[in-house]
């Protein structure tokens, strides 16, 4: 398969990279949404120190993960 050329003469990016970029931006953008949800609900049930840490970590993370999954598939989709 041929690779495409820009307007400038550059190469556009991979499948694959257009997925990984996917999945790193949704990574971003949940790990930020799970950073204010998580840290909501923590303070909330009233967690403090080394515990509020803990679940505002776990959070982030899944958050981070679930979107980054789905705008991975979203990316791959469009290729």
């Amino acid at each position: 398969m041929p690779v495409a050329v820009g307007p400038y003469g550059q190469s556009q990016p991979s499948c694959f990279d257009r997925v990984k970029m996917g999945f790193v931006m949704g990574c971003a953008v949940g790990m930020a949404a799970g950073a204010l949800f998580g840290t909501f609900s923590c303070l909330r049930i009233r967690m403090r120190g080394r515990e509020l840490m803990g679940g505002l970590g776990k959070t982030m993370m899944q958050s981070g993960g679930t979107f980054g999954t789905f705008m991975a598939i979203g990316m791959g989709i469009r290729c």
